[in-house]
């Protein structure tokens, strides 16, 4: 039994973070009864802030600006945590310096997904890329620390890498992707399209991401 799973995010998404991990708690419980279940993510960008300076900006006073201070910005990161608890998900929003352009990030994903790299492998970068930015306080828009992170996660080999993020290689398709997805009515992230059946917009609890994968599954 298959399930392809489009999953649409961006990596300075604190929601899109909890969401990918009540999906995987989601899948571990649909496993429970479908123990043959294939699961295929296929990673796809979004850019929250596509505006964002290519060397990125500064982190807390980009939250004060958008969030109407430091009171604003302090409390929707407390909602983030908040949420995340449950989910033993831990932020350390204390620890991010920078807000990167993404697009460096998104690259590497599709680069990884367009070589044949494995799930296990792709999901690895994906969320290596995720804990980086909110759990380690690297700058996911530096080159040497995508590196490293391809490296650690997909088994890459270092100066392809390199060589690669240093070229404009597939940038202008990832920016498409994005620009037809949101065409296609994706406006805010996470965002899930199972089986191309079904699609789950936001950081959805994982009974509720788990009931709308068994309902995609249904017929398929």
């Amino acid at each position: 039994m298959i399930l392809d799973i489009d999953f649409v995010s961006d990596f300075v998404c604190p929601w899109c973070f909890l969401g990918k991990t009540r999906l995987a708690r989601a899948l571990e419980q649909v496993r429970d009864n479908h123990p043959d279940l294939e699961v295929r993510v296929n990673w796809l960008p979004f850019f929250l802030n596509p505006d964002t300076p290519a060397a990125g900006e500064p982190y807390r006073p980009f939250l004060e600006a958008k969030f109407g201070g430091r009171r604003g910005a302090d409390e929707v990161l407390a909602r983030v945590v908040e949420a995340a608890a449950p989910d033993g998900l831990q932020f350390a929003f204390d620890r991010i310096a920078t807000r990167p352009h993404t697009l460096l990030a998104h690259r590497l994903t599709y680069r990884a997904q367009s070589q044949g790299h494995t799930t296990a492998q792709i999901n690895a970068l994906g969320e290596a890329l995720f804990a980086a930015h909110f759990q380690q306080g690297r700058d996911i828009g530096d080159i040497a620390t995508l590196i490293d992170i391809a490296v650690e996660t997909a088994g890459d080999r270092r100066e392809d890498v390199e060589a690669y993020l240093e070229s404009d290689e597939d940038a202008a398709t990832v920016k498409r992707m994005a620009a037809q997805l949101q065409k296609q009515g994706v406006s805010g992230v996470p965002f899930f399209i199972f089986n191309r059946r079904l699609a789950v917009s936001g950081a959805q609890t994982s009974a509720a991401l788990g009931a709308a994968v068994l309902q995609s599954l249904q017929n398929a």
